[in-house]
């Protein structure tokens, strides 16, 4: 029997993801030093996030999906956003990005796929800079960040704690 073919979709993200969405982020949460929240979320209290993304302007929430076949349901294999990057009225034109892929579902283009979506959807915004803070180490998102032409401009040394230690972020930027 030859093995189900699925296919990749990238949409905006709407209310209905909010749980796979939640559950996504709460992985990273708990095993990883990629984010620096501590304590994993319920879906209603990530829904002020899910609902800082709308389906238009800077601030943006792509989804990739997978349909195994016809009938069945979408599975989430990651996000990627792009959110403001400081409060400040004169930061309107600058975006922090970033994107989640679920842990099975990683090193198969997923990330490409989604930054690739956000990027087109950003073009047509006015949206200057795009910035991305990556813990370190993650050699993977420092790749796919240099892929879509992101220069690194500095490291905030153990600028983090989590799980007992602290973490160094780097920061990239990419014109838009």
């Amino acid at each position: 029997m030859p093995p189900e073919r699925t296919e990749v979709q990238v949409r905006p993200g709407v209310d209905s993801d909010l749980v796979a969405l939640t559950d996504i982020y709460n992985h990273y949460v708990r095993e990883t030093p990629i984010t620096f929240d501590t304590a994993a979320f319920t879906a209603e209290e990530r829904r002020p996030w899910l609902l800082s993304h709308p389906e238009d302007g800077p601030h943006r929430l792509m989804v990739a999906t997978e349909t195994a076949s016809p009938g069945t349901s979408q599975r989430i294999l990651g996000y990627a956003t792009s959110s403001a990057f400081r409060p400040k009225p004169a930061y309107t034109t600058s975006v922090e990005v970033t994107v989640y892929v679920a842990p099975d579902a990683g090193r198969r283009g997923v990330g490409t796929l989604l930054y690739k979506a956000l990027f087109e959807a950003l073009a047509e915004e006015d949206v200057h800079r795009a910035y991305a803070g990556i813990a370190q180490p993650n050699e993977a998102s420092t790749r796919l960040h240099e892929r879509f032409g992101f220069r690194y401009v500095g490291t905030y040394r153990e600028v983090g704690r989590k799980f007992g230690r602290y973490w160094d972020v780097a920061w990239y930027e990419k014109d838009l």
